[in-house]
């Protein structure tokens, strides 16, 4: 089987980690990660279906989803600035460039362009500042399940 692919925007802060620290908390609570929901479309927001935790901690929630995953950012751990399993990481300028043709892509321009998906390899994840009329707006997290 492929893996899944997941994707959040969520109100830009400057601190990386916090924003993805804080979506994986509002996520777990919500209970939107398998084995609680197996399938999710995304982009998934505040207003997806939110069956509510079924599980301790997100550390329980990732080992109950065995070698799948959790289908969702509670599979990332971090923020690094190279892709690795279980940290997403910012998308390069030039490939900014390439998909969006500027380094500041508004969320319109992301949510249009899926084809970064091309790059993200299974289990990792990457980041996009979204701009607003040139001030960054959101932070779009997006990648694939490890399944």
């Amino acid at each position: 089987m492929g893996g899944h692919a997941w994707q959040y925007f969520v109100a830009y802060q400057p601190d990386i980690g916090k924003a993805l620290q804080e979506l994986r908390c509002r996520e777990f609570s919500a209970g939107r990660y398998n084995p609680v929901q197996r399938y999710m479309t995304p982009p998934i927001t505040s207003e997806s279906p939110a069956p509510g935790a079924r599980h301790t901690s997100i550390e329980a929630a990732v080992r109950a989803a065995g070698c799948e995953g959790t289908r969702s950012i509670l599979d990332m751990n971090q923020v690094g600035q190279n892709p690795e399993s279980g940290v997403v990481a910012p998308l390069p300028a030039a490939r900014l460039v390439e998909f969006f043709g500027t380094k500041e892509p508004t969320r319109e321009m992301i949510e249009a362009n899926d084809d970064f998906f091309d790059l993200i390899e299974r289990g990792r994840g990457v980041y996009i500042i979204a701009f607003d009329q040139g001030k960054p707006s959101e932070i779009c997290f997006a990648g694939y399940s490890y399944d």
